[in-house]
């Protein structure tokens, strides 16, 4: 997490001031990073706080180059400082601290001070807000405070006793700091718990410091006995001690610097960036909006209702996938002498594999009617070939156009089902078969061995069939077609490009056209604008070609109810909000 974690102090002498600050470093050290040891360095720092286990791959309390009181740092002057070392965390000469995180390669730098003037800036004055004015009310808890330019802070303020004090406490707060806003205000349960701990302990040992001190030489009656002299007991220097005197700990800083790190890692740990993909898209609200009706039905439905249920009446199934339990399944001829798992391999995959198997130009005359709206029906004994080849084409739709039966005994009307499988004894009305609204796709079984090149083992069950394509409106070759036929035929046939990649590419026009769709309905149902005006429109959307313009009128049947009602809801504000002025 790229933040800054200090521990501050308010002086009564000076006012507030940073007695301690842990930094993240991305970059290497600075040449001249010392590289001695203190007592108890070169050992792995293992802390567990919360239940989360600091990595044994920090490695704590080796001295770094920093801000001491007689370096060039920007930290104030030493004539600012308490003689009894009161602002003072780290002696004059100390280098400081660094963990190493070599997972990461990111290091943890503490000294008293940031040595870059801009941070050292930056953490002066949230130090200064948080012991000033920036304070909650008790003067002891958490606050949030900051601004674009100077940086967002956490700042938690606490006592800690002290028997030579005025008012036996002194004043602390730690805080933590970084550009952003809401990172900072996401983390703020984690940064409460675990500085709350920090807090915690270093009261717990001052509070023992002060009840001996308090036992052996009671500082409030030998007060109240002694004359007054104003700030006498201040500039004396028996008030102004360290922290490290306070709580009687020598190795106070070392453990602060793991504590901090450990903060700064595991804070920037349990919060990752995820790129969000905006709005829904229409197949997503279709999709939504189609499993609430079901969840409708399902509660309406009565048990005699179920029983009562036609089979002759085959389910249509809108944008769903197809199950193979369901009613129609028994409507299929006996297949049990076939071998399943030769069955399962007799399926299309994608649609370049179906482009390969039909060949370029029954697959142009498929897709072509597919993408029109027009009936696409399958008359086959496999119904899981069917199946495969519904799943295939209906990619090139939006969810909402697709209506399905997988298989039936009988012939459904177009106004039922836009995707129809029958078994192979089904006859066909012969004003469907000479039909330009409708195409047929006749699976038999094949008089060649190979009638396509194999490209792949599995593929080879495919060879015994043959895949006749008829329509009573062939789709010319030489006919320019959709716009969205010929990329989707142009990212097919380049084989630079994988299956999940074309994949892609479908969602991505699809997506195009159906903004296209979304600007067209506004524009005629919504505005109710004259043709001239809509002529216009198709024109600036490229789609004013007739095969593109029955395209978007069939798609506009696929818009969700939520988009429909909200433009409905959004144009018709504007007129009550009138009416009522």
């Amino acid at each position: 997490m790229n933040a800054i974690v200090a521990l501050c102090h308010f002086c009564e002498l000076h006012g507030p001031r940073t007695l301690f600050c842990t930094e993240v470093l991305h970059s290497p050290l600075p040449q001249g990073a010392g590289s001695g040891d203190i007592s108890g360095q070169n050992e792995q720092a293992e802390e567990e706080e919360g239940g989360i286990q600091m990595s044994s791959r920090i490695r704590s309390h080796s001295p770094a180059e920093g801000a001491s009181a007689d370096s060039s740092s920007p930290g104030p002057k030493k004539s600012d400082m308490c003689e009894a070392s009161g602002c003072r965390s780290l002696a004059g000469g100390h280098p400081g601290y660094v963990s190493h995180d070599k997972e990461t390669s990111i290091k943890y730098v503490s000294h008293q001070h940031p040595n870059h003037p801009q941070l050292f800036s930056i953490v002066r004055q949230a130090c200064v807000r948080s012991l000033s004015c920036e304070v909650c009310p008790g003067r002891e808890g958490p606050i949030f405070f900051g601004d674009e330019q100077h940086g967002f802070v956490f700042s938690h303020t606490f006592f800690i006793k002290d028997s030579l004090a005025r008012g036996f406490q002194r004043w602390y707060s730690i805080i933590t700091i970084m550009m952003d806003r809401i990172y900072l205000i996401n983390s703020w349960p984690f940064l409460l718990g675990k500085i709350r701990g920090i807090i915690d302990e270093l009261q717990g040992k001052a509070l023992k410091v002060f009840e001996a001190e308090q036992f052996g030489c009671p500082q409030r009656a030998q007060r109240m006995n002694t004359a007054f002299t104003p700030f006498l007991h201040q500039r004396n220097g028996n008030a102004a001690r360290s922290l490290t005197s306070l709580t009687n700990d020598e190795n106070l800083w070392a453990c602060l610097h793991t504590s901090f790190a450990w903060l700064l890692k595991a804070c920037g740990s349990r919060l990752t960036e995820k790129l969000l993909e905006g709005a829904p898209t229409e197949d997503t609200l279709v999709q939504m909006e189609k499993l609430a009706d079901l969840k409708e039905e399902s509660e309406g439905w009565d048990g005699s209702e179920e029983e009562e249920k036609p089979s002759s009446q085959p389910d249509v199934v809108e944008g769903q996938e197809l199950s193979k339990s369901s009613p129609e399944t028994s409507l299929m001829p006996d297949c049990n002498s076939w071998n399943v798992a030769h069955r399962r391999l007799s399926v299309f995959r994608s649609l370049r594999h179906m482009r390969q198997v039909l060949g370029a130009s029954a697959f142009r005359m498929l897709a072509w009617h597919v993408l029109m709206g027009n009936q696409v029906i399958w008359k086959a004994r496999d119904m899981d070939l069917v199946q495969s080849a519904f799943d295939v084409l209906r990619t090139m739709l939006p969810i909402g156009c697709v209506r399905i039966i997988p298989y039936s005994d009988q012939y459904e009307e177009a106004y039922r089902c836009n995707f129809l499988g029958l078994s192979p004894h089904v006859q066909i009305p012969p004003h469907i078969l000479s039909s330009e609204f409708a195409v047929l796709v006749e699976v038999r079984a094949a008089t060649r061995s190979n009638l396509y090149p194999t490209l792949f083992d599995d593929e080879q069950s495919l060879n015994k069939y043959e895949f006749v394509v008829t329509s009573g409106s062939p789709v010319a070759a030489d006919r320019v077609g959709p716009t969205i036929l010929n990329k989707i035929e142009a990212a097919l046939t380049n084989q630079n490009l994988s299956v999940d990649v074309v994949d892609q590419c479908l969602v991505c026009l699809k997506e195009e056209w159906m903004n296209k769709v979304k600007v067209l309905f506004k524009f005629t149902k919504v505005d109710s604008r004259p043709k001239e005006d809509t002529q216009k429109l198709l024109s600036i959307l490229g789609a004013a070609e007739e095969d593109n313009v029955k395209l978007l009128k069939f798609w506009m049947t696929g818009l969700s109810k939520t988009y429909k009602s909200h433009l409905m809801s959004t144009v018709r504000s504007p007129t009550s909000s009138e009416s009522r002025n």
